[in-house]
């Protein structure tokens, strides 16, 4: 094992800090040292090896350790983590996990060395809260006990911050997560070798993207362009600039903050970009969840009249089109239940349950003139329940090449049905025009696919 898998996949990991350091400014402080100890003791499935400076804790020191660690995580300030580096790869650890910041130019340059000197690879430095994969319980967060679902979706964060509100919001919702990297200020492990690992990963489906900047954006590009053949990219760029227009896309490797040719990058790559954290995610679950769409007309089922019609708004704003049902849809539709006009949207009524959404979803799915459906199920002013829903799973599952979202629109609904369906390949919205959103990412992607596939 060596390399980028080693810090995702590490059988050993020795923790590297101190029981008495604080930092007037910065991370190094006991209570840091303390909670990773606790998360890593407590959820990895691995070797956790416990290296204090001080020699409290009874912990063993480098040279009484075993076996080399495939992973060091050094929570230590700049001048004592670049001794403990080249102290642990002297003795064969393979990659290191940087937590703490405040380097200076010349301390970068002397990691730098021992990376080429050792052949170790290094995240970081100010990474401050490393990695986490769901799979094998790896979390150098200090957040005790925030651990994801898993799940098919890897995040990479440029800022601290940033990922630690995605880490909290994918917690918060149960969204499920296979891998997370914070990547500090990237000394060596880059943005392209994270892509060139999650690529590989079979637990990885899509992978999301924080960026404020890239120094090598000719390589970003090219590996993303190979990437996206397998599985999408979302990116949320920050720092968003107003100069630099004047910059053409053949200078992608000099990209460093302007929005105009990031944006040219991303296109280039097949990278679909969003506006802002919340479409992150949300585009994220339904790439991960639902197959691409292949067709830009959306039908909308609904036991509501009003979100249905703000709905069809928002599906065309989106770029997509409303559905025009086929002869034979229609009159199966309004035979069965008389009273229920079959135009898109429907308005299955109010008092519709679980019998009549699934065999109005059944034929509008088989209706060759549909590429996919919004499906809205509110349970308020409704006779519709939260068990409900899971009829709507399972005749979504039965057309795996359209895709499906739900929207019980609001606060408490959605939460309710988001309860039932969480384990299903359903992605929920709280509002149609999310939905949309997601609905428009998987169109996009499908037209990535097409492009790749055609170059």
């Amino acid at each position: 094992m060596n390399g980028v898998k080693s810090i995702f996949e590490p059988t050993t990991v020795v923790l590297i800090g101190s029981s008495r350091i604080r930092e007037k400014v910065g991370m190094t402080s006991p209570e840091m040292f303390e909670s990773v100890i606790y998360n890593m003791t407590r959820l990895f499935n691995g070797e956790t090896h416990i290296v204090d400076i001080e020699g409290e804790r009874g912990a063993r020191t480098l040279d009484k350790l075993p076996h080399p660690p495939d992973l060091g995580v050094v929570m230590l300030p700049p001048r004592e983590s670049i001794h403990l580096v080249k102290k642990s790869a002297e003795i064969g650890v393979k990659a290191f996990v940087l937590l703490a910041g405040g380097y200076k130019n010349h301390q970068r340059k002397q990691l730098s060395e021992l990376r080429h000197e050792y052949g170790v690879r290094i995240l970081g430095p100010n990474t401050i809260m490393g990695v986490i994969n769901t799979s094998n319980g790896l979390n150098t967060t200090f957040e005790r006990n925030l651990m994801p679902q898993k799940g098919k979706i890897s995040v990479v964060s440029q800022s601290g911050g940033v990922g630690a509100c995605l880490l909290d919001w994918v917690c918060s919702y149960g969204i499920g997560v296979s891998k997370f990297a914070f990547m500090g200020d990237k000394i060596d492990v880059d943005d392209v070798d994270i892509l060139l690992y999650f690529d590989k990963d079979p637990n990885t489906k899509v992978i999301c993207l924080y960026m404020e900047g890239i120094e090598k954006g000719r390589e970003f590009v090219e590996a993303a362009q190979n990437v996206v053949k397998r599985k999408p990219i979302l990116a949320l760029k920050g720092g968003v600039t107003k100069e630099a227009a004047h910059r053409a896309l053949s200078h992608t490797a000099s990209v460093a903050g302007s929005d105009v040719v990031f944006d040219a990058a991303f296109k280039k790559a097949g990278i679909i970009r969003v506006g802002n954290i919340e479409e992150l995610l949300d585009a994220g679950i339904v790439l991960a969840k639902q197959p691409p769409l292949k067709g830009d007309n959306i039908a909308i089922v609904s036991n509501v009249g009003g979100p249905a019609i703000l709905a069809a708004d928002a599906v065309v704003k989106s770029g997509l089109k409303l559905a025009m049902f086929s002869e034979k849809t229609r009159r199966y539709i309004e035979k069965r239940f008389p009273g229920v006009e079959a135009v898109n949207p429907i308005d299955l009524i109010a008092d519709a349950r679980a019998q009549r959404y699934s065999a109005v979803l059944d034929v509008v799915l088989s209706d060759p003139n549909v590429d996919g459906v919004m499906v809205i199920n509110m349970l308020k002013s409704c006779f519709f329940e939260p068990e409900d829903a899971l009829a709507v799973a399972s005749t979504a599952k039965k057309h795996k090449d359209k895709p499906v979202v739900d929207v019980p629109a609001g606060g408490e609904d959605f939460t309710l049905v988001q309860n039932v369906l969480r384990k299903t390949y359903l992605p929920v919205y709280n509002l149609p025009e999310k939905a949309a959103k997601a609905l428009e990412a998987l169109r996009a992607y499908d037209r990535v696919r097409a492009v790749k596939k055609s170059n």
